[in-house]
């Protein structure tokens, strides 16, 4: 997969500092699921589908910002939401949106 242009969040950082070996088994998880048939960005598009099945706010953020950052436009992450609403329902769906929204909708600094 594509290194972040954008640097963690602090608070990753921060943790990571702290337990160095999370982070290192944490990389190695990575990079056994990141090895397979699968490109890089469709691997980024399915940790987003994953990430809103999961209903994990934080991983959508971190997802949305990395899928950003390796190109994908905001119109196929936002495609990845509408596919989930068939098995999420609109709530769920409608919170994975704003998620979403939350980083590509961002005001400019």
């Amino acid at each position: 997969m594509t290194r972040m242009k954008t640097d963690p969040p602090k608070k990753y950082k921060d943790f990571t500092a702290r337990y160095p070996k999370l982070a290192e088994a944490w990389d190695s998880i990575h990079e056994a699921g990141a090895a397979g048939p699968l490109d890089a960005k469709t691997q980024r598009l399915v940790k987003l589908a994953v990430s809103i099945g999961a209903l994990r706010e934080g991983a959508v953020h971190a997802s949305a910002r990395k899928a950003l950052d390796m190109g994908i436009t905001v119109e196929e992450m936002e495609q990845v939401v509408a596919l989930a609403a068939g098995t999420l329902g609109m709530p769920a769906t409608v919170a994975a949106f704003t998620w979403v929204r939350d980083v590509t909708h961002k005001p400019q600094s």
